[in-house]
């Protein structure tokens, strides 16, 4: 069977080869159409998206609460995610194996943006996504959220015009893309400036690339909205509320800072060194390893909760819906469960990362703000700058994208943003700085060695 390759990279708007004025192709006609097809097409994609995720929120509910007493087990064994991380990780398995296209690119290559499956391709993204989310690995749902908006914005553009010039397409899939993340990070100008980062858009033609992508998620974040208002299932919107009042940064809450910019490079190492340690494995005996890693991070969460008496959950899922809870109540639990939380997280995340289909940005971010909780009790650190921090110096080690972990970290704070920035800007700073002059991980040699055919398997 020959290995699938890489979608191609989406570009920005249609261009000539020279350099090209802005303002010109704004004043264009053909540029009109597409933000007039970026902003149509952004309703059907992000009611998609809403749909997708409704479906994740159910199902991980029906499956880790209310599944035993069907079956007629006396409330939820402990047990339980074990036969379920088992599950996913056949699943996603099997989607890798012998669907069409790759099922996503591997979240241990780090998050990327640009490029969009072909329609042929979109059930195995969707599969593989559902099975990682739904089932409890330890991923979140921007990743696929992308590529599937992306495939599908793509897909609407070519079937209202086969003729679309492929310039076209790869604007109105960046759209999608836009669209599908409208208000997953808690703002529409969250998610695009993750895109645009992530993508390498920038220089002259940068507002030009960005216009239809904005549009789109405006509209979708309405949409959204309306979706919730109509449902009552939620927004799906990551928001972090009632948080303690916080105004003045101190000079030991600077220092502080600093040594987070120091010790979440190291952490993000080790994770990623995890999962591309694990990743040949994963090569060679896919339909085995899979649900074996399965049944480890399974196995994490039932022994977190066994030692610390709190929920499996908090180890398994993406962190986004146990984020806010995190925050309100982890002021009250032990540093010692806390730092177990950090451990079994980070390692059910790395083995995550090395198999299943997800995005890494929400995982990160509770382990931030899980090591901010915990440094919080430090002297002279208060709770709500050392969680900025925490997600701010997680971020960047791990995404490498400093502007979107600035962003990341400060937006969701709310009206303690502007007093929390400027620790966080020197943690994301010093953090950004030491990933760069860190060694490679171990495994990332053995990554590289791969045959061609096994890397293009993911």
């Amino acid at each position: 069977m020959p290995a699938p390759t890489d979608p191609p990279a989406s570009s920005p708007p249609p261009v000539a080869a020279g350099p090209a004025d802005p303002l010109a192709v704004i004043r264009s006609r053909g540029y009109l159409r597409i933000l007039l097809l970026s902003g149509l097409i952004g309703i059907p994609v992000s009611a998609a998206a809403y749909g997708f995720l409704a479906l994740v929120s159910w199902l991980q509910k029906f499956l880790f609460t209310e599944l035993p007493g069907v079956l007629g087990l006396d409330g939820v064994p402990v047990w339980w995610p074990l036969p379920l991380l088992a599950l996913s990780g056949l699943l996603v398995a099997l989607s890798i194996r012998y669907l069409p296209g790759n099922s996503g690119h591997s979240p241990s290559e780090g998050f990327k943006a640009g490029g969009f499956p072909s329609p042929a391709e979109l059930p195995g993204v969707a599969l593989a996504a559902l099975a990682t989310l739904a089932l409890g690995a330890v991923l979140g749902p921007e990743a696929p959220l992308i590529a599937l908006g992306g495939g599908l914005g793509a897909l609407a553009l070519l079937l209202l015009k086969k003729d679309s010039p492929p310039s076209a397409v790869a604007v109105v899939a960046a759209a999608g893309s836009f669209a599908a993340v409208s208000t997953l990070l808690g703002s529409p100008l969250l998610g695009a400036f993750l895109l645009m980062e992530a993508s390498g858009l920038g220089g002259a033609m940068l507002g030009v690339g960005l216009l239809p992508g904005l549009l789109a998620a405006g509209i979708g974040s309405l949409v959204f909205v309306g979706l919730d208002s109509w449902t009552g299932l939620g927004t799906f919107s990551l928001a972090i509320p009632d948080l303690p009042a916080f105004s003045t940064p101190t000079l030991a809450m600077f220092g502080w800072a600093l040594v987070l910019g120091i010790v979440c490079p190291v952490l993000a190492w080790g994770i990623k060194a995890v999962s591309l340690l694990v990743r040949p494995a994963v090569h060679a005996h896919r339909l085995i390893v899979t649900p074996v890693l399965g049944l480890v991070v399974a196995a994490l969460a039932v022994g977190f909760a066994v030692i610390t008496g709190e929920d499996s959950s908090q180890v398994l899922f993406s962190g986004q819906s146990a984020l806010p809870g995190l925050i309100s109540d982890g002021a009250a639990w032990p540093v010692g469960a806390l730092a177990l939380l950090v451990v079994f997280k980070a390692l059910a995340y790395g083995l995550s990362l090395s198999a299943f289909r997800g995005g890494p940005v929400f995982p990160v971010m509770f382990l931030g703000a899980a090591l901010g909780i915990a440094a919080a009790q430090l002297p002279g650190m208060a709770l709500v700058p050392a969680i900025g921090v925490g997600i701010g110096a997680m971020c960047v080690s791990m995404l490498r994208l400093p502007l979107t972990s600035v962003l990341l970290a400060t937006v969701l704070l709310t009206s303690d943003a502007a007093a929390v920035m400027p620790l966080v800007i020197v943690a994301v700073v010093v953090a950004h700085v030491l990933t760069a002059r860190l060694p490679e991980p171990p495994g990332r040699g053995l990554s590289r060695k791969q045959p061609a055919a096994n890397v293009a398997s993911g």
